[in-house]
């Protein structure tokens, strides 16, 4: 990955002990312990990083990486764009994800990946530092879930709708798509190598965002199409709080992106909050701690589980992190804007 900062005193301590292991045949954890990365900076005045999903596929190159680059760029200019004119943590990271749903490189809104029967369900979550969320499951209309998520958070007494239907997202002032407009050939293409037994199905990609504004307040936003041939009405951690979306002003706002079972299972994204509040760890610690324990520790179809998040601490110090080969991902580091595909 690209642009490891090293600023903060804590930062080569924290780099010796999670990166370049010695590998070691009586660990099951040791391929996967080559790939632990995280980037950490200390940034002051509004923040925000994005994500665009983790995986262990390898570091994307020439044009491919291009295009990443781009998107990217694109989703983090959105939001930062907000933080900019002091709008609230919450609207930087909903435009950030709104490009990124918007975009068919990513798995979230149009471009999600397919289930086993063709259709496209998003999942998408929203949480401020204050407490409050929305989030959504199975959603087959609305256009940008993470606008639909942003709307049951402020429009309705529940936190956790599955597939509201299309005449409740009008009522909200929400844009629907016929379903025929998730669908992209390249999903197709995808979907029927999986079934084919071809290509192994992806069990990563999704996009998320976290943001500390001008009032110091925190918030995280995340999105996704789920995995591969997936059963039709599977849930990943995505819009579940505390596992995959969770924020709170005073501590740490948290975007979570990988083996949902595992996220969900490990409620990885509180798991960084509770670390920093009441074992006082630093929030490159807390994240990075989170992952070994609660997600490399588990098994997915016969291997450790993997995948990465981002967060943004009380006082604007960001982590990007990951346990597999690779994560997408913006993030500022004094003046610049740094991206990982």
């Amino acid at each position: 990955m690209a642009g490891e900062n090293t600023s903060m005193s804590f930062h080569s301590r924290f780099r010796d002990r999670w990166t370049d292991p010695q590998p070691s045949r009586e660990s099951h954890l040791d391929v996967y312990a080559l790939c632990m990365t995280s980037h950490v900076v200390d940034q002051l005045g509004p923040t925000l990083v994005i994500h665009g999903g983790a995986g262990n596929v390898p570091p994307r190159t020439g044009e491919d990486a291009k295009r990443f680059r781009l998107s990217l760029r694109h989703a983090f200019d959105a939001g930062q764009a907000v933080l900019d004119a002091g709008g609230p943590a919450l609207d930087a990271v909903t435009a950030s994800v709104v490009a990124m749903e918007d975009d068919p490189l990513f798995n979230a809104g149009r471009g999600g990946v397919l289930t086993a029967k063709g259709t496209v369900e998003t999942d998408a979550a929203v949480m401020t530092g204050h407490g409050r969320a929305g989030a959504v499951c199975c959603s087959r209309h609305a256009r940008n879930p993470i606008r639909l998520a942003r709307a049951i958070l402020a429009m309705s007494p529940h936190v956790l709708l599955c597939d509201p239907p299309e005449q409740v997202c009008r009522g909200w002032g929400l844009e629907v798509e016929p379903p025929e407009y998730f669908v992209t050939d390249a999903r197709r293409e995808q979907l029927e190598r999986v079934l084919a037994g071809r290509h192994q199905a992806p069990r990563h990609g999704t996009v998320g965002a976290v943001a500390r504004d001008y009032h110091g307040h925190l918030a995280a936003a995340t999105s996704t199409g789920g995995i591969v041939a997936s059963s039709v009405g599977r849930i990943g951690d995505s819009p579940i709080v505390g596992a995959g979306t969770f924020a709170r002003d005073g501590v740490v706002a948290v975007s979570c992106t990988g083996d949902g079972e595992a996220f969900l299972q490990g409620v990885v994204a509180h798991e960084v909050d509770a670390r920093m509040r009441l074992a006082g760890e630093p929030v490159n610690h807390a994240a990075m701690g989170a992952l070994t324990d609660e997600v490399s520790s588990r098994v997915t179809d016969g291997a450790p589980a993997t995948g990465g998040l981002i967060a943004v601490d009380a006082p604007g110090r960001l982590v990007v992190c990951h346990v597999s080969a690779s994560m997408l991902a913006a993030w500022p580091d004094h003046g610049e804007v740094l991206t990982s595909v």
